[in-house]
């Protein structure tokens, strides 16, 4: 599996977003996510599949050391002592002793980040998460977060996709070391019929969806964690890896089109 190398991280550029996905359907695709060769896994405490997910690293055949995991802190834990407090609750329901990478959902007005930055922190150091982040803090936020936290903002998880191309964000994140996770990166299913995409994959027998996470993969700095279900589509966004798109396939992936862009913006705004 690709990594994205950031910092002292090597973040598995292509993983499993887990929202939605509850019960026994969230244990079965992430099983079978982990069967396919998958290695980066997304979850969060507003997903209420924290369990499943643990529970089927577990009964992996996959090393835990192998597997990349990342969750959420929700906005209401924000403060200090709740962040402590839930992020071991996250631990105790995922069984797997510490997490990769521990983000907050959503920025929280009402708290001071420095609060929250200093419990990850205290948990970074008790050995509990490796890393802290964000998610769902466009770039005056990300700037403060930088300023007041006492550990490196390794990550910033933001709704990106060919048709909001977020580049002015991850330009930061590369110039201040940061990764750009992108969720919704088929733009719930936006790009899947896309004929300009499809025609670029042409040459690779790839599909739309293919070349659209192929596209954020090549990008530096970014990883990207598509949702899917089925066997057959958990194998066919892994298999956005098996090619390569040149400098102009890529810039013409993310070439601007405004009617396709204000089609589907109100179509994936709402974020996991």
């Amino acid at each position: 599996m690709e990594t994205a190398s950031v910092r002292d991280a090597a973040v598995p550029v292509l993983g499993l977003g887990t929202w939605q996905l509850t019960g026994r359907q969230c244990y079965e695709t992430v099983s079978t996510a982990l069967e396919l060769g998958y290695r980066h896994l997304d979850t969060a405490q507003l997903y209420g599949n924290e369990r499943e997910v643990g529970r089927a690293v577990a009964d992996s055949d996959v090393d835990r050391a192998d597997v990349w995991i990342t969750t959420k802190v929700t906005p209401g834990n924000a403060r200090y002592d709740d962040v402590l407090a839930s992020t071991r609750e996250s631990l105790e329901r995922l069984g797997t002793g510490y997490v990769d990478l521990l983000l907050l959902h959503w920025p929280n007005p009402l708290v001071d980040f420095r609060d929250t930055a200093r419990a990850m922190a205290e948990l970074r150091d008790d050995g509990l998460i490796r890393h802290a982040g964000v998610s769902n803090f466009r770039r005056w936020r990300l700037r403060k977060a930088r300023e007041k936290s006492p550990i490196p903002i390794l990550a910033d998880q933001v709704r990106c996709h060919p048709y909001y191309t977020r580049e002015t964000l991850r330009r930061e994140c590369e110039r201040e070391g940061h990764v750009l996770t992108a969720y919704s990166p088929l733009a719930h299913g936006g790009v899947v019929g896309d004929e300009r995409l499809a025609r670029i994959g042409d040459p690779y027998d790839a599909s739309a969806a293919q070349v659209a996470l192929r596209w954020l993969t090549q990008r530096e700095h970014v990883v990207a964690i598509p949702k899917a279900t089925s066997r057959e589509h958990l194998a066919a966004n892994l298999g956005a890896l098996a090619f390569e798109l040149t400098d102009p396939e890529m810039s013409a992936v993310a070439d601007p089109s405004f009617l396709r862009t204000a089609s589907l913006f109100l179509r994936s705004e709402m974020a996991p």
